[in-house]
């Protein structure tokens, strides 16, 4: 099993289940003791705003607040680099603890040994 898991989600609420699906891997995996980076890119970008979770609504899925909660006291949360200047957004817009980062950095983590890359 990788030691690290890299996972990044380009939905969010124009395809809620795939959005859903990255969200719950991720906190699962940080549940379990991997370490997690989660990048928010896309539509999933907006997640990085203060709010916005609470917002996402899909039966039968755990909340997304809690999610990402789970996820920011145990693994990592970025926010691309160009989905974020895309939406305006600056690290003054986002909730503490998402860095934003290029796509350098998440190549860097993808390939890092021993490491699973995933792409929702």
């Amino acid at each position: 099993m990788a030691k690290k898991l890299v996972i990044k989600v380009t939905a969010g609420v124009d395809a809620p289940e795939r959005c859903s699906q990255a969200f719950t891997v991720a906190a699962v995996a940080v549940a379990s003791g991997v370490d997690v980076s989660l990048w928010l890119t896309g539509e999933s970008a907006w997640f990085a705003v203060p709010g916005r979770a609470a917002e996402f609504e899909l039966p039968h899925a755990a909340p997304l607040p809690d999610l990402l909660d789970s996820l920011l006291a145990g693994g990592r949360v970025t926010l691309c680099t160009q989905c974020a200047a895309r939406r305006d957004l600056t690290e003054k817009d986002v909730i503490e603890g998402v860095r934003i980062a290029g796509a350098q950095v998440f190549v860097q983590e993808a390939l890092a040994d021993d490491t699973q890359a995933l792409v929702y």
